[in-house]
């Protein structure tokens, strides 16, 4: 089970044993009893971030299409350029996530044609079985995973790179206007 909530109140027992008191206004009574039956849990409290908005999504898109297209580029391989400058290490276990290819032309190709996976090359290449090079490459994360500080960093160097094209953007102040409205629904969802 995953919910939004706050630390009520944290303390220990007489035994020293901590106690942490979460209130949810989302969960609602037959859920908590469900929690309250299970013997051990695992438990993970990490500082809550809204996922981007709909909006921001479609603004990139809109905006990543217009570069290709000027580009006469694919989409994949605007994206792909894109989550290399502005994107997310994929990280499991507080660690990078790595992968060795064949650093030939045509593994080159898939990757950065990829939709389904990310991968950004490494310097590092190093020699393999019968004298194939193989080149190192860090695994980034998806743009659908990420939440709105880190889709506003890529849409920020979208932003970047299209006014140094030439190509239209929304003015800041409706940008700011987009977010501000995005940030009330953050708000509100919050003071429930």
């Amino acid at each position: 089970m995953k919910f939004v909530g706050r630390i009520k109140d944290i303390g220990r027992t007489l035994d020293g044993k901590l106690t942490v008191t979460i209130e949810s206004p989302r969960m609602d009574a037959g859920e908590a009893t469900g929690i309250s039956h299970m013997d051990r849990l695992d438990v993970e409290i990490k500082r809550h971030r809204e996922k981007r908005s709909l909006d921001a999504n479609a603004y990139y898109w809109k905006l990543a299409s217009a570069v290709a297209d000027a580009l006469h580029v694919s989409k994949p391989y605007i994206h792909n350029c894109l989550l290399r400058k502005y994107g997310q290490i994929e990280v499991i276990d507080g660690q990078g996530v790595y992968i060795v290819l064949p650093d030939t032309e045509s593994a080159q190709k898939s990757v950065d044609e990829a939709q389904t996976y990310h991968l950004k090359p490494t310097s590092q290449v190093k020699p393999g079985k019968g004298g194939i090079m193989y080149r190192t490459y860090m695994m980034l994360k998806g743009s659908s995973e990420y939440d709105t500080k880190e889709m506003s960093h890529l849409i920020d160097g979208l932003v970047s790179e299209c006014k140094e094209m030439g190509i239209e953007t929304i003015p800041p102040e409706e940008l700011e206007r987009m977010m501000a409205a995005y940030g009330k629904k953050i708000e509100k969802r919050t003071d429930k």
